[in-house]
């Protein structure tokens, strides 16, 4: 069974950055970050043969997937399946060779906000509906949406979720979050085309792409 549609978490939060209006493969008149206006045709003209890196979607990501860019839009970048779990779904996010796909992030505007004393690195990602990441925590950085919405579900670094690590997000928000008390259930909101949301460090996180969503993390260290 294949998800499609997830309008009933639409609520958002986030900073609003300056965009641009760009028509093009991902819609008419859709905003896009600036100096990330570009379409998918165009994505796939300059980096279709690009060998692209893919992660299982579970919260260790044990395996690793190389294929081109191309293969992954016209095979995997599809709605989530329901009955597959998070270890057996590939997601193209992060392990970017910087050299491939150097001059799309030299297009890219970073967030204007920094923490003293780090660098930032960016993870690059292009995923289908329904997809995402199981809850998983890491250093802090800066998550913005190019196109699409992506729903966030966080929890402060003393409370651990209650989650199957190999179970999708999307399994996760079906079969586990309508049963949890109100004071058990995480802080959420959706983030939109140019708007940003700061994770802190160690924050224990789950991401689920409500539409074919293109996005950006900045990682603080």
């Amino acid at each position: 069974m294949l998800f499609h549609n997830l309008d009933g978490f639409g609520s958002h939060c986030g900073f609003r950055l300056f965009s641009c209006i760009k028509d093009g493969e991902f819609g008419q008149g859709m905003h896009f970050p600036l100096l990330i206006c570009i379409s998918l045709e165009e994505l796939l003209a300059k980096f279709g043969d690009r060998p692209i890196r893919l992660s299982t979607a579970n919260t260790y990501s044990y395996q690793k997937v190389d294929l081109p860019f191309q293969e992954y839009v016209d095979q995997l970048l599809e709605p989530q399946d329901l009955d597959s779990l998070g270890s057996e779904t590939l997601y193209f996010f992060g392990d970017n060779n910087f050299t491939e796909w150097g001059s799309l992030f030299q297009r890219y505007r970073p967030p204007p906000f920094r923490i003293p004393g780090t660098t930032g690195a960016y993870s690059f990602g292009i995923a289908g509906s329904g997809s995402g990441v199981p809850f998983h925590w890491h250093g802090p950085g800066f998550s913005e949406v190019i196109f699409g919405r992506k729903r966030w579900f966080l929890y402060p670094p003393e409370k651990t979720p209650e989650f199957h690590p190999n179970r999708t997000t999307l399994s996760w928000l079906l079969d586990t979050y309508p049963f949890l008390p109100s004071w058990e259930r995480p802080m959420e909101c959706t983030i939109h085309p140019g708007e940003v949301l700061y994770f802190p460090d160690r924050w224990w996180h789950a991401t689920l792409n409500l539409d074919t969503s293109v996005f950006i993390s900045t990682f603080l260290g």
